[in-house]
């Protein structure tokens, strides 16, 4: 007796990933109000009932979203915690932040629809994605970075270079024609680069500047 060799093929994604992707990319664009799971259902290509096998409802979707997106743009600076903050650290976490922001702008425009209509998961964004940026480190060892901390300046300088990075990326397609370029392009991305780079050096240069505003 011949034994039958039965072959399956598992799918690449599965729905809750797609349901996850769809669902990602229609918040970014629509915010948390102005996207339904009907749409969300249609991209995926199935059924709005079937939605519910997976997310119990919209806030549960919108929360699911929020937390992958999360794990992935909080990670470099839960590395950058770990160990006093050097000059070159610094720079390698916003290096990996601004590549992160080119290749998945999702997050920014996200945060910019809860910025102006709210949605659930606020709290979320402010605690595991903003907090630890403006967190007091006795640790760092930049006089730069510490003379913004006493000067009160560092939350504001957190807030700069958020806008720097994120507006970026949300704002850029509209300049397009101006740039003369693919804003998400290698080469608009090592401008980008360049821009917050020189920044960043310019503010850790000058503490005695800095600490007398």
């Amino acid at each position: 007796m011949v034994a039958t060799q039965v072959h399956t093929t598992e799918p690449s994604v599965s729905t809750f990933e797609r349901i996850l992707d769809a669902a990602e990319d229609l918040f970014a664009k629509k915010g948390y109000k102005g996207a339904s799971l009907g749409e969300v259902a249609e991209r995926v290509g199935i059924r709005s009932p079937s939605l519910y096998n997976h997310f119990r409802n919209k806030e549960a979707l919108y929360r699911a979203v929020l937390s992958r997106l999360l794990d992935e743009f909080a990670a470099p600076m839960d590395e950058l915690n770990e160990a006093p903050i050097t000059d070159e650290r610094l720079q390698q976490w916003l290096e990996a932040i601004v590549r992160k922001h080119h290749a998945n702008p999702n997050l920014a425009r996200l945060l910019q629809h809860a910025a102006l209509s709210g949605g659930p998961g606020t709290n979320d964004l402010i605690e595991r994605f903003f907090r630890p940026m403006f967190h007091d480190d006795d640790g760092l060892a930049q006089p730069g970075l510490r003379a913004l901390g006493d000067a009160g300046l560092r939350p504001w300088a957190v807030m700069a270079f958020n806008n720097l990075v994120m507006s970026y990326v949300t704002m850029a397609p509209m300049y397009r024609d101006l740039l003369g370029q693919d804003p998400f392009s290698e080469e608009a991305l090592e401008r980008q680069l360049t821009l917050v780079k020189t920044l960043l050096r310019a503010v850790i240069a000058t503490p005695a500047a800095s600490a007398e505003i």
